[in-house]
């Protein structure tokens, strides 16, 4: 009970107050994280699988300490678990900067809504045109609601404190060192590995809760199946693909497409069957995002209960 309490509490702080403006613990953590890469980094595999065993490792065992001290005291487990959930979880901050570039190109202003979305994806933003942010925004959404909103609260219901904060740990790094590139090909190849291997089941619920709410939007669940059979197996990530190309269906749009990054271009696999995003589209799939992150959130903590009974 403490556990599933806790996970709801933690979801709802997260929806009043976002993350904090300062001193966020996953801002912190990153910081320790580029302070050790500077004595931890060779171009090496094993280079970057210890990398990612000391600082994953430390914050996962730190979270199961916490724990241990905490159960047996229901009140405590559940403030815990619930300040612990608050910590992980981004989806209130996910809206926040879409709606902010979703203004941003209702005002008009292409060039501020191209570096407001440098902060959601690292594409480069300055070559975009309105369409090409719109879709790189929706594109953020969808595979952030389920990075840092259902696959946290999935391994929050499996494993507690430790499954939270490891989560959040792996999922940081891979953000920080598992892209693709000169000097992370190697380093970060463990933590990018690892990294779809802990999103694999938040990915697949997050495709599920897309089509099953594709009505919130106006959209058809059967329009978000279709998509995620036929396309997502063909993007290159095992995970972005199946949440992209659910809300693509769900949303009634085409995602996908040339990306620009610093280390190159990729060409992504369309995604869906309908027109290429508009503004207004921004705005619905946030709404999506947010119908998707209660439904994982109400489903974490039955889970949690289920478990707890047996």
């Amino acid at each position: 009970m403490s556990r599933a309490l806790g996970l709801l509490l933690g979801h709802l702080a997260d929806r009043r107050f976002g993350d904090p403006r300062r001193g966020h613990p996953v801002a912190i953590f990153g910081s320790a994280a580029a302070a050790l890469e500077r004595r931890t980094y060779a171009d090496s595999r094993a280079r970057g699988l210890l990398h990612l065993a000391l600082l994953a490792g430390a914050v996962a065992g730190g979270g199961l300490g916490l724990e241990r001290r905490a159960r047996g005291h229901p009140l405590a487990h559940t403030l815990v678990t619930a300040a612990a959930t608050w910590t992980v979880l981004g989806g209130t901050s996910l809206g926040r900067e879409a709606r902010a570039v979703h203004g941003l190109l209702a005002a008009d202003d292409l060039p501020g809504a191209r570096q407001r979305l440098t902060h959601l994806v690292g594409r480069d933003t300055s070559v975009l045109d309105e369409a090409e942010v719109s879709r790189a925004t929706v594109e953020s959404v969808a595979e952030n609601t389920s990075d840092a909103v259902v696959a946290p609260l999935v391994w929050g219901a499996l494993l507690g404190v430790p499954g939270l904060l490891g989560h959040r740990a792996v999922n940081t790094l891979d953000a920080m060192v598992g892209h693709r590139g000169e000097r992370y090909g190697r380093f970060g190849w463990a933590s990018a590995r690892l990294d779809d291997l802990l999103n694999l089941p938040g990915a697949r619920l997050s495709g599920q809760l897309a089509a099953a709410l594709a009505p919130v939007v106006g959209g058809r669940p059967s329009a978000a199946l279709h998509a995620w059979r036929r396309d997502a197996r063909r993007h290159p990530s095992p995970n972005a693909g199946v949440v992209e190309a659910a809300f693509a269906g769900a949303l009634g749009v085409r995602l996908g497409g040339r990306n620009h990054y610093a280390h190159g271009t990729e060409d992504r696999v369309i995604l869906g069957d309908g027109p290429p995003p508009t503004r207004a589209d921004i705005a619905r799939a946030v709404r999506l995002a947010d119908a998707v992150g209660f439904g994982a959130v109400v489903i974490a903590a039955l889970a949690s209960l289920r478990a707890a009974r047996t």
